[in-house]
């Protein structure tokens, strides 16, 4: 039961000064007494920490001023409220006292009423202060944990969508996750570059992996007979075939506007999905827009699924060797691809390498 006492830690090189305040608070605290700084300092460390130190100022070696800079200097006792305990009365030493952290201070000799009074309201005020802290740690952990766990939510839910349109092409079953990985390395080697660097902070780099496996949402809405064809696609059928990208992109559309605020990943998955098949000449679908016109999230996603293609066997082609896909996207740069994302490309060649192999078919 006396463990569950709140404990005071005494602090004077005078016995009898000891003796009474040890007397005094006995009967209601656990009380603990040092008879010198380097004492106090060494029990302040110690298991339980006290709730309170009685701080004698006037002492030989360190004075009460030099342990209270000490306690405050270090996190384990930093909270610990400290009353001064002296026989010096001045107004400038007690505003000194008060100015270097302690909490309260009492003048010599004692008045029994006066110090169970003040040790009281302090211990109360610690108490409020300690409770409020434990709740805020739990309201931050709890916040933290309902974070991840709305993150993790949201993440399944986006891979779930993805693979949606997936189900419709099962040969390509980890072409998700490399082209997912391939644009986020693309995006790291770039994020320094004087063209990239205003758009690729580490935020909208984490929300472009993110985005990424919805590139292909719109393929959903294409027939099977053009979808799965083992042949080369009519010019009709490819004019149906090229219609993903806008229906992915109004399918992510309706999904931002009901949402009740921004959300950042579905605004670059609204602009991959529509423009990732946009060509850097001018020559791609579905607006033919050229060079810079061509959003950065969609370049990036451009050279990613046409490495992953390249490199993959699908229904109408086997797969190609990594060294022809790498001669194929140099070869295309600065007519299919933006210069500078290939060049990030052939830079980190062995980190694409890494990717494929990890997440291979």
């Amino acid at each position: 039961m006396a463990n569950s006492l709140p404990t005071i830690l005494i602090v004077d090189d005078t016995p009898e000064n000891l003796s009474v305040l040890g007397e005094l608070l006995q009967s209601s605290y656990r009380v603990r007494a040092a008879n010198s700084g380097r004492r106090a300092l060494q029990i302040a460390h110690s298991i339980p920490a006290p709730d309170l130190i009685l701080l004698d100022v006037m002492m030989p070696e360190m004075d009460g001023f030099d342990v209270l800079a000490e306690l405050r200097s270090k996190p384990a006792t930093a909270n610990i409220p400290v009353i001064f305990v002296t026989a010096m009365d001045a107004t400038e030493d007690e505003e000194r006292g008060l100015d270097c952290g302690a909490v309260d201070y009492i003048t010599k000799p004692i008045r029994p009423a006066i110090v169970l009074a003040r040790v009281r309201t302090q211990l109360e005020l610690k108490q409020a202060r300690d409770l409020l802290r434990n709740q805020n740690t739990y309201l931050e952990s709890e916040v933290s944990r309902r974070m991840t766990e709305n993150q993790l939510i949201q993440d399944i839910s986006i891979l779930a969508l993805a693979r949606l349109a997936e189900t419709r092409d099962p040969e390509t079953g980890n072409h998700l996750h490399r082209t997912q990985e391939y644009v986020r390395t693309l995006a790291q080697a770039l994020q320094q570059h004087p063209r990239f660097a205003h758009f690729l902070d580490d935020e909208t780099i984490d929300a472009l992996a993110k985005s990424a496996p919805l590139h292909d949402i719109g393929k959903v809405g294409i027939p099977d007979y053009i979808l799965l064809k083992p042949g080369p696609l009519t010019p009709e059928e490819w004019v149906i075939m090229r219609t993903h990208a806008k229906l992915g992109s109004d399918a992510i559309a309706l999904a931002e506007r009901d949402a009740t605020g921004k959300v950042e990943f579905l605004s670059l998955a609204k602009e991959i999905a529509h423009y990732h098949h946009e060509k850097w000449n001018g020559s791609g679908y579905p607006e033919g827009l050229v060079g810079d016109a061509i959003p950065i999230a969609a370049r990036l996603m451009s050279l990613a699924d046409v490495f992953d293609a390249l490199i993959c066997k699908r229904v109408y082609k086997s797969a190609m060797s990594f060294a022809e896909a790498v001669e194929i996207i140099t070869r295309d740069s600065g007519s299919h691809f933006d210069p500078d994302i290939v060049q990030a490309f052939t830079e980190n060649l062995e980190q694409f390498k890494a990717i494929a192999e990890t997440y291979r078919e």
